[in-house]
């Protein structure tokens, strides 16, 4: 039987958030360890160029940005264990038990830093040209589409407030919606009211995304199957839904109906001594800058939670 390697700090996840949780905690003197079952980043990774993220007003390549919060944690100390594998966490007494791979580490505090995953369409051509053409977030890479045709596919909240950013830089922006009717909040739908170039394309489903290097036109067909079109388009952004990467944790822990976590403004978890931080939460904004400040939030009330308690004198209530 694996011995467990104690630790003061187990953090899940090393995207921005789980990495920024790293850097505090470990120059808060706390024995720190980040465990990733791929590669360090997050969804970072998914993004050639990052343009919106202070301190570099001329772009950042994603793996760079990656890079550099990794090597930051490490120079204090902060242990990343790397392409650790599927994890699982359990709770024994006061204390977290994380086994990812052949490694097994346990400590008093946890944060939950795995972030999410976009919903694929699942069509033909979708993988071949992710970062080709296909992007999953309009904020990310917007401006690589400046004055070009695309296309949204979805027809939620988040489907169409894309779809009203990208109309202010693209030259047309088509809405491709499977419905005769949009899921979206009225909200939502008066965004893209007004206009001019934003055309919507219903009871249609993208049945291939073809090109040679990148993307240039989307087949469609009709809900039904009895019509099939082309959409020459430079760019496709999908919004239809994202899936918040929980599945190690066990029902204890406090979620919405759509598996996020819940917490407080001290980023607590309905389980004490687990924190969660990032894209994995629900929460409406989720960007490099917001998993940023979620994980040194995270970092600084768990560090508080675990000195509190070691003095007998956490009541469940972080000061």
């Amino acid at each position: 039987m694996t011995v467990p390697k104690n630790v003061d700090l187990i953090i899940l996840g090393a995207g921005p958030a789980g990495l920024t949780a790293g850097l505090y905690g470990a120059r808060a003197g706390l024995k720190t360890v980040v465990l990733e079952p791929k590669s360090p980043g997050g969804q970072m990774l998914l993004t050639d160029d990052i343009y919106n993220y202070p301190g570099h007003p001329d772009g950042i390549t994603g793996q760079h940005l990656a890079n550099l919060f990794l090597e930051q944690a490490q120079k204090y100390n902060c242990e990343v264990l790397k392409r650790a594998g599927s994890t699982t966490l359990q709770q024994e007494s006061d204390r977290f038990i994380v086994t990812a791979g052949d490694r097994v580490v346990q400590s008093e505090i946890a944060i939950v830093a795995t972030g999410c995953s976009p919903k694929r369409l699942g069509a033909r051509g979708e993988k071949k040209f992710s970062g080709a053409g296909i992007s999953y977030c309009a904020v990310c890479d917007g401006n690589f589409f400046e004055g070009l045709d695309v296309a949204v596919v979805g027809g939620g909240d988040s489907a169409l407030e894309e779809a009203a950013y990208l109309s202010r830089l693209c030259n047309h922006v088509y809405i491709i919606h499977r419905r005769d009717r949009f899921r979206a909040s009225d909200a939502c739908q008066c965004l893209i009211r007004g206009c001019n170039n934003v055309s919507v394309i219903w009871d249609s489903v993208v049945e291939k995304f073809e090109g040679d290097d990148l993307l240039e036109n989307i087949r469609l067909a009709s809900v039904n199957g009895s019509e099939k079109r082309d959409l020459k388009a430079n760019g496709a952004f999908i919004y239809v839904g994202q899936i918040p990467n929980t599945s190690f944790l066990s029902d204890a822990v406090a979620t919405d109906p759509d598996g996020w976590i819940l917490t407080n403004e001290r980023l607590e978890t309905s389980v004490p001594g687990l924190f969660a931080a990032g894209d994995v939460r629900k929460k409406e904004v989720k960007q490099v800058a917001t998993a940023v400040g979620d994980g040194s939030q995270a970092a600084i009330t768990a560090e508080k939670y675990l000195m509190m308690k070691r003095c007998n004198a956490y009541p469940g209530e972080v000061a």
